[in-house]
């Protein structure tokens, strides 16, 4: 990477990470403060925990759409104000009521699509998937940084603390993407970077993405739906507010070292169903042991060691499996839905927990998630795991219209390149590959043909 990409990525993975650590700051917090204020019910409480992910999964495609039309720092900064009026309006807040709405206003600043087409401007073809790497390198940080850090500072600066951190950091964000991140030169289409409004229906009619898209779905469902008792139970079991993350920063560490094999197992030793389907079944019988075991601190940090190792596994192997199943071109479009199937899990996660704690107590809530597991299982058993095929990016050069169908005709003769996609607006053919069979110098021959 080039020193002016180096610095584009750096920064847009700095935005994204203070704005995803900001949301989930709170929450290994907000269950505990949140039933002190007035009008509180643990339905409430679990919609103030989820209430963000609606909001986001409703604004992030068409925000993405947004920035190809007004331009990409625009939405961002459009996005960020929206993240910071929210996180002033819960900081001041003296009701759930003003949480919760400060909370959807967060949410509502949907900026994922528009960072990741602005990342995509500010790189080229062949080191792109660094610049997206730097930004998802960043988002698990931010998840781990926010349960550790996220105790010990509401116990020194409050809740209304917390929310005006997040504030700062939404501040902080505006600055870099002025100072920091280089304007482009031009914004385009990236069909494999952002999503494509016309592709969207041919994504959600694949049977092997809305596996995908209800897998990531279930799994944030499930996440959120045990961070709204987890703290309680903590607490509880006679462990301080402030001393919670002596249970969360060795979880998450060992977490980080375990998932290591399992992601070499399902990537390279071509066994994801197994992964997946033994991933799930294990969280929904850690779910069940959070339910039988939760007063037991020990457990419980054995427990949350298995479903961070899960989850932070599951983040990794899912997204990889839906760059293989979209089709040439789309992964864009079919990255903006699975996003979004993640954030109203886990809006439903919060408003579901919510639900089972306020019907039948806190323990309860743990089965949501093993009840979810479970259905998640069946649905893992019929999915079709995607070919091991190899994207790629084959620059063009200025080709006439009259000849795209012609080209496409001739990629696909190429031995190893299995779909084609022509892009004329963007000078670049979208390819899937056998990296195992490809003719590589026979593919590069129509790049220098074309420049």
């Amino acid at each position: 990477m080039s020193a002016s990409e180096r610095r584009a990525a750096a920064g847009l993975a700095a935005i994204f990470s203070t704005r995803m650590l900001g949301l989930f700051m709170v929450l290994p917090v907000l269950a505990i403060h949140a039933h002190d204020l007035p009008g509180a019910t643990p339905i409430l409480v679990g919609l103030a925990i989820g209430a963000y992910g609606l909001t986001q999964a409703l604004f992030q495609i068409p925000l993405g759409l947004l920035s190809d039309r007004i331009g990409r720092k625009p939405v961002i900064y459009g996005g960020l104000a929206l993240f910071l009026l929210g996180s002033l309006v819960a900081a001041m807040a003296d009701s759930i009521q003003w949480i919760i709405l400060g909370r959807v206003l967060q949410g509502s600043g949907a900026i994922a699509a528009a960072i990741i087409a602005l990342t995509a401007d500010l790189t080229r073809d062949e080191v792109r998937t660094k610049g997206m790497a730097a930004i998802g390198i960043s988002v698990a940080l931010s998840f781990a940084a926010a349960l550790v850090a996220g105790p010990p500072l509401t116990a020194w600066i409050g809740i209304s603390g917390i929310f005006w951190l997040t504030a700062l950091l939404a501040i902080g964000g505006m600055l870099v993407l002025a100072f920091v991140v280089p304007d482009p030169e031009h914004s385009t289409m990236h069909r494999d970077s952002q999503p494509v409004l016309e592709q969207l229906a041919g994504v959600v009619r694949n049977p092997t993405l809305v596996r995908l898209d209800l897998a990531i779905f279930m799994l944030h469902l499930t996440m959120v739906s045990l961070f709204v008792v987890l703290p309680l139970s903590l607490r509880d079991a006679g462990l301080p507010l402030a001393d919670h993350w002596i249970i969360y920063l060795p979880a998450v560490l060992l977490a980080i070292l375990a998932m290591v094999p399992f992601i070499v197992l399902a990537e390279q030793r071509g066994q994801a169903r197994p992964v997946l389907l033994g991933s799930v079944s294990v969280l929904a019988f850690s779910m069940l042991g959070f339910f039988l075991f939760n007063q037991s601190l020990w457990v419980v940090g054995v427990l949350l060691v298995v479903v961070f190792t899960i989850f932070n596994l599951l983040e990794a192997v899912l997204p990889s499996l839906v760059s293989k199943a979209a089709r040439a071109g789309a992964k864009g479009t079919a990255m903006g839905v699975f996003s979004s199937s993640q954030f109203v899990g886990a809006f439903l996660g919060g408003l579901l927990g919510g639900i089972a704690h306020e019907t039948f107590g806190a323990d309860a809530v743990y089965l949501v998630g093993a009840l979810t597991s479970l259905i998640w299982i069946g649905l893992m058993m019929t999915l079709s795991i995607p070919e091991n095929l190899t994207r790629h990016v084959l620059a063009l050069g200025a080709t006439p219209a009259s000849d795209a169908l012609g080209l496409e005709q001739r990629l696909l003769e190429v031995p190893g390149v299995k779909e084609v996609v022509i892009a004329l607006d963007e000078g670049v053919a979208y390819l899937k590959v056998d990296s195992r069979q490809l003719d590589w110098a026979r593919l590069r021959a129509f790049s220098s043909a074309s420049a």
